[in-house]
């Protein structure tokens, strides 16, 4: 996905770890909220609340999601599912992150 439309943004950032982590919440037409934001070099764990499918689209990451041993490498254009009620370690190097997280 390279572009949303017909949306309403929330003008306040949602920003996570000193900055590390920055969003704005995106409000679709149908009420259905996603997140768009960028994750600067760093190694951060998230909790999630809702299920989440994270889908990125610029930049790379290494994955470890809650239970796992192994850490998996996404690309551009790869998304990962994150169970509800459960966490995710993410390691960015490099290059920004850039993704939509897209809830339930």
């Amino acid at each position: 996905m390279t572009q949303l439309d017909q949306v309403s943004i929330i003008a306040k950032a949602n920003v996570h770890f000193d900055g590390k982590c920055v969003s704005h919440t995106v409000v679709l037409a149908d009420g259905t909220k996603k997140s768009v934001g960028v994750i600067l070099p760093a190694k951060l764990n998230f909790g999630t609340g809702a299920q989440e499918i994270m889908e990125l689209v610029g930049g790379s990451c290494r994955v470890r999601l809650a239970g796992e041993t192994h850490w998996k490498t996404y690309a551009v254009g790869t998304r990962f599912n994150v169970p509800c009620n459960s966490n995710f370690d993410i390691e960015v190097e490099g290059e920004p992150l850039h993704y939509i997280c897209h809830f339930g």
